[in-house]
């Protein structure tokens, strides 16, 4: 597997990052035919050992992934981590969780990006995961990107937790051109839609290739609808500047066939 560069962080990270979504929750997610239970511990285990075995080293985790975050950590725990915690890339997020008994059962999601919030979002994910750091925490933005950024205290409190050596890289999760380009301009890192039927952030990834920001890739099979995979998955990665891109899944076999179009 290919590692490129995370912009100037210092952190080297695999092309392809395995999304934990589906480690951690079933319910409103926008994926083709989504499952209708939790993978078990001995799936979820296989899955990350083919993640190892591939040289995949970026996992990405939120606490909006319902059970994610915990379950990561307590897996990785139990198998040594697959290897030592010095391999892994670790990204997970704050300002958004995610309720699974609100909505009727439906499950919604709560943002709150008050530094106070964020602190302790950080607080918990180290205590879930396991770690001692977090390599990179991005803002979960809720489209709200420029208030995000300017005024809600969120980045400083990041800021400050890097400061520490908690948070070795920081970032944003953006959902606007407006937002991203912000985002290139006060974090490490973007994470920006991109894929063959949604190149309108592309400008974000040209900014940030120009101030040497990293760049991570989030949608890049369309949420699991692209109609040819390989593809897109090719696409995302022949486009300069992007770091990375994190396709989710809970198969093995997925994740192979994922490797190999990266390969190719």
């Amino acid at each position: 597997m290919e590692h490129r560069p995370l912009g100037s962080t210092g952190l080297n990270v695999s092309i392809i990052g395995l999304g934990t979504v589906k480690l951690g929750r079933i319910r409103g997610l926008k994926h083709r035919a989504p499952a209708s239970t939790l993978p078990d511990d001995a799936a979820a285990a296989e899955l990350l050992r083919t993640t190892a075995e591939l040289d995949i080293n970026l996992l990405d985790t939120a606490p909006a992934y319902g059970t994610g975050e915990e379950r990561l950590g307590a897996l990785m725990h139990q198998h040594g981590w697959f290897g030592g915690r010095e391999h892994w890339i670790i990204s997970t997020k704050a300002g958004e969780e995610f309720d699974e008994s609100a909505d009727g059962g439906n499950g919604a999601s709560r943002f709150d990006f008050s530094p106070i919030a964020i602190r302790a979002s950080v607080e918990r994910s180290l205590r879930r995961l396991r770690t001692d750091r977090i390599d990179l925490l991005l803002l979960h933005s809720d489209g709200r990107d420029e208030w995000i950024i300017n005024d809600s205290g969120a980045l400083s409190e990041l800021n400050a937790l890097k400061s520490r050596g908690i948070i070795r890289a920081t970032g944003v999760s953006t959902k606007t051109v407006e937002g991203g380009l912000l985002a290139v301009e006060h974090c490490d890192v973007v994470m920006v839609t991109h894929n063959p039927a949604h190149t309108i952030e592309q400008r974000v990834i040209d900014a940030a290739q120009d101030a040497e920001i990293g760049v991570l890739i989030k949608k890049g099979l369309e949420s699991g609808h692209a109609a040819d995979p390989a593809r897109a998955i090719r696409f995302v990665l022949a486009t300069p500047g992007v770091s990375a891109m994190i396709i989710g899944t809970i198969s093995p076999d997925h994740l192979r066939a994922n490797a190999a179009a990266a390969a190719t």
